[in-house]
């Protein structure tokens, strides 16, 4: 199973290192022990969103874009997993339909009504 403390954290130190930065620098410019962010890299604690804000801070880079990039490699993570579901009976398989949405761009979320309602109001 993916944890999303893991996938949070492999983001973080992706963009850590991608800007060349090192965990010292970040954790003082985030304010926040260098273990602790260290810790929050790895997977093995969960930040709060405060402390989220604060690291994105450090890094330049929006929340957003994390949680976004987060959520795509949760995804992806949830559709490796998907051929265990070949083994259930046709009874209790849902059609792909239901369970992936075909396409997530603009107001037609056809696959999530409550969103499409929300998007007309």
């Amino acid at each position: 199973m993916v944890l999303l403390r893991q996938l949070l954290g492999d983001v973080l130190r992706r963009l850590r290192v991608r800007q060349a930065r090192t965990l010292r620098e970040v954790s003082t410019l985030a304010r926040v022990s260098l273990g602790y962010l260290s810790e929050v890299e790895r997977g093995q604690k969960e930040a709060s969103s405060e402390l989220l804000a604060s690291i994105c801070g450090a890094l330049g880079v929006p929340l957003s874009q994390v949680l976004r990039e987060v959520s795509d490699q949760f995804a992806l993570a949830e559709l490796q997993h998907a051929p265990v579901l070949a083994d259930a009976p046709e009874h209790e398989r849902l059609p792909i339909s239901e369970t992936v949405p075909s396409t997530m761009s603009g107001p037609e979320f056809d696959g999530f009504p409550e969103v499409k309602d929300m998007v007309a109001a």
